[in-house]
C-alpha cells in the first residue's frame, strides 16, 4: 500500500513513475495569451479569466506501464493552483488515502511563455517540465508533462482538470483527442472516478 501511494502521489503531482516505456519527444504548445491569475474567472461577468482556484484532476493519459496496470486503483483528486511568490504556482492535491484525505503541495516555477512551468519531482529529484497547453479557465485544463527518470528514461504525460467532478461528455471527448494527439494510445487513457466517500468538495 505504501509503494502505491508514492506512486501515485508521484502521478497526481506530475511526477515521473517507475517500468517507462520510452517514445518520441512531444512537441507542445502552451495556451495563447495564457492568464495566470486575473480575477474570478466568470465568462461574461466582465471580469478576467483565471486560472488559479480549484479543479479536480479527472483524466490522465500515461506512458507509464505501472500506471497502465494500476490505473484501476486510482480515484480523482483535488487540485487547488494558488499563487506562488516567484511567479509561480503553488498546486496543492488532496487526495484520498486509507478512507482519509491526504493532501501534498508541489511548487511549479516558470520555465518561458506564460503557461510554462518546471518543477522537481519529490520522488525521483529530476526535472520536470508542464504546459497548459489549452484551458478555458471556467470549465477545463489540458495540460502536458514531459521529463526524464533514471537514466534518460522519458516520461509524458497529458492531465485533464475539470472545474466540476461531472464534466460535460464534450469535455471529455476533448481530452481523448488530445491525449491521442501526443501519441497516447486508449489504454494508457483514463478518467479518474469519484472516490465515492464525499471528501473532495
Amino acid at each position: 500500500m505504501a509503494a502505491l501511494h508514492t506512486l501515485w502521489m508521484a502521478l497526481v503531482l506530475l511526477g515521473a513513475l517507475g517500468g517507462l516505456q520510452t517514445r518520441a519527444e512531444v512537441q507542445v504548445s502552451v495556451q495563447p495569451h495564457f492568464q495566470q491569475d486575473k480575477g474570478p474567472g466568470q465568462l461574461g461577468g466582465g471580469r478576467s479569466p483565471q486560472f488559479l482556484g480549484r479543479w479536480f484532476t479527472l483524466g490522465l493519459a500515461s506512458n507509464s506501464s505501472w500506471f497502465r496496470e494500476k490505473k484501476a486503483a486510482l480515484y480523482m483528486c483535488k487540485s487547488v493552483v494558488a499563487p506562488a511568490a516567484d511567479g509561480g504556482l503553488n498546486l496543492t492535491n488532496t487526495f484520498l488515502r486509507k478512507d482519509q484525505c491526504e493532501t501534498r503541495t508541489l511548487l511549479l516555477r516558470p520555465a518561458g511563455p506564460p503557461g510554462s512551468y518546471s518543477y522537481t519531482s519529490p520522488h525521483w529529484g529530476s526535472r520536470h517540465d508542464v504546459w497548459v497547453v489549452d484551458t478555458d479557465y471556467d470549465e477545463y485544463a489540458l495540460l502536458c508533462t514531459s521529463g526524464t527518470k533514471g537514466l534518460g528514461q522519458d516520461v509524458h504525460m497529458a492531465s485533464l482538470y475539470s472545474r466540476t467532478q461531472s464534466p460535460r461528455a464534450e469535455v471529455k471527448e476533448k481530452f481523448t483527442a488530445f491525449a491521442r494527439a501526443q501519441g497516447f494510445t486508449e489504454d494508457a487513457i483514463v478518467f479518474l472516478p469519484r472516490n465515492g466517500m464525499g471528501l473532495l468538495v
